[in-house]
């Protein structure tokens, strides 16, 4: 059974300096992979190899098996992107552009119409069929851009900051129409908005100065950095002294509202003393938990520690 996406030892040069270096990825299931990385880090090179628009110095992509450099145009039928600044030919209808879309797909002229109707229908935009792009809102343009990108069933749709410059009601639709289009297929989704990715992707793939510098799950990427904070509230706060006693307690602060900060070596059980503390001495503990540390902090680790030989 070949993956969805495979993308093996990827490396491409720009005259002597290499942007991409030993890219290895692979996408195995339907569902969006966010890809994350610094401006320059070389996501966009990535994506364009992967889509056919830039071909690489060196290794493969390949979809269901079928590679890019083997046959080219097969591999791109397969294959469905939306830049950040959506291909729209503005003095074209919204079914026009659609249409024209498909032909270059080098779908069936029998399929065009059907294929053009579904479309506007999954991207909720069948009203908007006649009308000119021009006279379309960023948000509807966005969504014929959408539309195209998957009018010929794809199996990798590639998804390039495809929220940029919506406002917030429109973010939330767009965010719901990706969710859809992953049901069936698989889904690349590049963004600088890190709470985007944390909603929409269930694995993460991240490049720095031109390396993968992770890919795994959603889930393991928030776990990279091991939280070390644990926030308590007790109406009977006990002194700092009395904190710092219990071994792997390396600093406290007190906060208002009867809380305080807890810094602290890791270690499964303390949460649990305390607890134990708290009721032996009537501190008369009321809540307890570890901080996390977040995308952000995750991702500023990751893209400082990588640097392209």
């Amino acid at each position: 059974m070949h993956p969805i996406l495979k993308v093996e030892n990827l490396s491409h040069k720009y005259a002597s300096s290499w942007a991409i270096r030993e890219i290895n990825f692979e996408i195995n299931d339907t569902g969006v992979v966010g890809l994350l990385g610094s401006n320059g880090a070389g996501k966009s090179t990535t994506m364009n190899i992967i889509c056919g628009t830039l071909l690489q110095t060196e290794g493969n992509v390949s979809i269901n098996g079928l590679k890019m450099k083997e046959d080219p145009i097969a591999y791109k039928q397969q294959i469905g992107f939306l830049p950040q600044q959506a291909p729209l030919y503005l003095d074209f209808t919204v079914q026009e552009y659609l249409e024209y879309a498909a032909q270059l797909r080098l779908m069936e002229k029998r399929a065009i119409k059907g294929a053009v109707d579904e479309v506007l229908e999954k991207t909720s935009i069948t009203h908007m069929r006649n009308r000119l792009i021009k006279n379309l809102s960023g948000g509807y343009r966005q969504r014929v851009g959408i539309a195209q990108a998957i009018i010929n069933k794809p199996k990798v749709v590639i998804l390039d900051e495809p929220t940029n410059g919506l406002d917030p009601n429109q973010i939330i639709e767009a965010r719901k129409l990706i969710k859809e289009i992953a049901q069936d297929r698989a889904v690349l989704l590049s963004s600088h908005v890190l709470s985007e990715v944390n909603l929409l992707a269930k694995e993460i793939v991240m490049i720095e100065s031109g390396q993968v510098v992770f890919s795994d799950t959603l889930d393991a990427f928030n776990n990279i950095l091991q939280p070390n904070t644990m926030v308590a509230r007790m109406l009977h706060m006990p002194g700092a002294d009395e904190l710092l006693a219990f071994a792997d307690v390396q600093k406290v602060e007190m906060l208002p509202d009867h809380k305080c900060r807890i810094w602290f070596q890791p270690n499964d059980d303390l949460a649990e003393r305390i607890v134990r503390k708290s009721a032996e001495m009537n501190w008369r503990l009321t809540a307890i938990h570890t901080e996390s540390s977040g995308m952000d902090d995750v991702f500023k680790q990751l893209s400082s520690s990588s640097t392209l030989q």
